[in-house]
């Protein structure tokens, strides 16, 4: 027994090896990248907005941002017409989505569409995060999410889609309206811990998030992370990354 434990320890570091090797490689052997699946999720309060959020991103993910093939999830607000019009490109060019064929805007109406792409990212934005996860689920597409980030595709959560990656959004219908009654708070569980954005932030009630952080706390239930607009957090597989403005802590 303690001979296949050794045996199985050796195996995870080499595999472990492989994919800091391929990270690193020349971009004329990026093939072998391909290969290499592991999990990777970008989360923060503003995503793009932020200059500090912004770089984190451009900083994790693997090619040139315009290189990018995106699969943009809008929010709970997003309609047939908005989806079919230009509003969701015109937003993405401004992040830095250049290539109008490598963006590809979600459809809760036409799901099948969307599965089985050829991506690199899945972006969820801000929005309500109640009704956002409701229109997930209700097309079946929450799955779908969780299998592309299985299978090495990055996920990109701001506010609202750092929320729906975590475990659990119930401490949230203090600061989102659950006008939709959702009594299933579990969220994606793309990694183990909450999030309470805009933490600290004058415009996003302070007082209330940290009387809500510290509760959370004193549950110990989850592990919390409270993320003002200037923070983030790297997960690749297990590990957790922290940029507080810029500075790294893991």
């Amino acid at each position: 027994m303690e001979e296949n434990n050794k045996k199985q320890v050796k195996l995870y570091l080499f595999l472990r090896g492989i994919r800091v090797l391929a990270c690193n490689m020349p971009t004329h052997f990026m093939f072998i990248k391909k290969e290499v699946k592991y999990m990777k999720l970008i989360l923060s309060s503003s995503d793009f907005i932020n200059e500090h959020s912004k770089q984190v991103i451009l900083n994790n993910i693997d090619k040139e941002l315009s290189n990018n093939k995106v699969l943009f999830i809008p929010n709970e607000k997003a309609t047939r017409e908005k989806i079919k019009s230009d509003k969701y490109y015109d937003r993405l060019y401004r992040d830095g989505f250049t290539k109008r064929n490598n963006i590809y805007i979600f459809d809760e109406t036409e799901p099948d569409r969307f599965r089985n792409l050829n991506i690199d990212l899945i972006y969820v934005s801000g929005g309500n995060t109640f009704a956002t996860l409701d229109k997930m689920r209700k097309c079946g597409f929450d799955k779908d999410i969780i299998s592309y980030i299985k299978n090495g595709v990055i996920y990109i959560g701001g506010s609202c889609g750092a929320h729906i990656a975590s475990k659990n959004i119930k401490h949230l219908e203090k600061l989102d309206d659950n006008y939709l009654n959702i009594k299933d708070y579990d969220a994606l569980g793309l990694f183990d811990g909450i999030i309470i954005p805009h933490y600290n932030e004058e415009e996003y009630n302070p007082k209330l998030r940290k009387q809500i952080y510290d509760n959370l706390l004193i549950e110990n239930k989850y592990k919390v992370y409270a993320l003002t607009n200037d923070d983030s957090l790297v997960i690749i597989d297990d590990t957790i990354i922290e940029y507080k403005g810029g500075n790294t802590h893991e």
